[in-house]
């Protein structure tokens, strides 16, 4: 059986141990050697990124975020054994690991790591779609030629890369379709290499919750389980027709993600969008808390569309009510933009009618439509007069900011 050592990368017929260096970091796979379709995830991207670049803090459960009303923004596999997750309050992270060390995120930290991430990747395959920061798919098909090895080699050697030059690890899955390659690259993180090939695929997914299919959340959960659907051989056993007519087009997703068909290819380009979002530890009715907040997201939209040199034309305002029914407001703009200021102006835009329906559990600001920033808020707006004298203001904001620090100048309205 083709075999992988993870370590030293030598390739072998099926061992326990590397025969070449002896390590027991040997992945085996019929398919191993014939697969091409990849997804990979850093592993705790933001906060494997603070403790590489502070040695010191290798050994100490980590967590990115703060604030007494804030929230877990993420955090390290050592805090996590202590019951701490994403989007936890700050509050009640700290009654369960009280000696963790605490650190402020830092965009344009993870934005610059994360883009040499990428250019690692852009020297396997130009075929790469990016999902966010830290994960992304890969397209290997024809690269074996190009590099004298198959994917499978390349992946493991990308891996090692990250951790020799970086000092962060990622988790890879692959697969012959990106569903299943998402769905592998999570089977053993941190520092996990899965693959799942077509032969074993109906057998894999049989007993797994339909839950695994990205985008079937709590309300499509219910639906299907009131369907009599919790694992994939339930969803199997529907006829096509039948799955379309109780669930429209989300039935023929359904009908052959079932039986692991992704027909999607990797698109290649940048992120799609830029996104924040928070979470509150109780639920917020009142507009103006929610015009804070909202501008908070929108200042760190901007820094990252900033940083990633990308504007956009689709603003996107999400709001999770106390009862999880989230409701999504957009705006497409006459021009790209990736200041502050006019993003978080179409964001209230968006928000003020939809205040009525909190409270709100989370709020959140996405910028979409997104490319190369080029000339992007500097044309002006015959609507808006003051937006030129506005966006020179951001942008000798953004320069003081560089050089002395964010918290050396801020806005009024940050502070709700």
């Amino acid at each position: 059986m083709p075999s992988l050592c993870r370590d030293c990368l030598d390739t072998f017929d099926v061992g326990r141990r590397c025969p070449a260096c002896g390590s027991p970091r040997v992945i085996s796979h019929p398919e191993l050697f014939d697969l091409s379709i990849a997804h990979m995830d850093c592993d705790a991207f933001f906060a494997s990124v603070h403790k590489a670049m502070e040695p010191g803090l290798a050994d100490k459960p980590v967590i990115v975020g703060g604030g007494e009303r804030g929230v877990v923004s993420t955090c390290c596999y050592i805090a996590r054994l202590y019951g701490v997750r994403s989007a936890m309050p700050a509050f009640e992270a700290r009654r369960l690991c009280p000696e963790a060390v605490w650190v402020a995120p830092r965009h344009d930290l993870y934005a610059r790591i994360s883009g040499q991430i990428r250019a690692m990747m852009a020297e396997l395959t130009p075929a790469i779609e990016p999902l966010s920061l830290d994960e992304a798919f890969l397209d290997m098909r024809g690269t074996t030629r190009l590099h004298h090895a198959p994917p499978a080699v390349m992946l493991a050697r990308l891996v090692r890369r990250m951790e020799a030059e970086l000092g962060l690890s990622g988790s890879v899955g692959l697969s012959h379709c990106k569903f299943l390659a998402k769905v592998a690259s999570d089977l053993e993180k941190p520092r996990g290499f899965s693959v799942i090939g077509k032969a074993e695929t109906l057998d894999f997914l049989a007993d797994k919750p339909v839950s695994l299919i990205w985008g079937v959340g709590a309300v499509t959960r219910g639906q299907l389980e009131r369907a009599g659907i919790r694992n994939f051989a339930d969803l199997r056993r529907w006829e096509r027709r039948a799955l379309c007519e109780r669930f429209g087009k989300q039935g023929e997703r359904l009908w052959h993600l079932a039986r692991g068909e992704d027909a999607r290819s990797v698109a290649a380009g940048a992120a799609r969008s830029l996104s924040s979002e928070t979470t509150f530890p109780t639920d917020i009715g009142d507009l103006d808390a929610l015009r804070g907040h909202a501008w908070r997201m929108s200042e760190k939209v901007s820094d990252r569309a900033k940083e990633a040199g990308q504007a956009g034309r689709v603003i996107t305002l999400k709001l999770k009510r106390a009862d999880h029914r989230i409701l999504t407001r957009r705006h497409a703009l006459a021009a790209p933009t990736q200041l502050a200021d006019r993003i978080y102006a179409e964001a209230e835009a968006l928000l003020i009618p939809a205040a009525g329906e909190g409270p709100f559990r989370l709020l959140g600001v996405g910028l979409s439509g997104l490319d190369e920033a080029g000339a992007a808020d500097f044309a002006g707006d015959l609507l808006d007069p003051q937006g030129t004298t506005r966006a020179a203001a951001e942008r000798a904001t953004d320069a003081i900011r560089k050089r002395f620090g964010k918290g050396a100048i801020f806005k009024g309205r940050s502070m709700r």
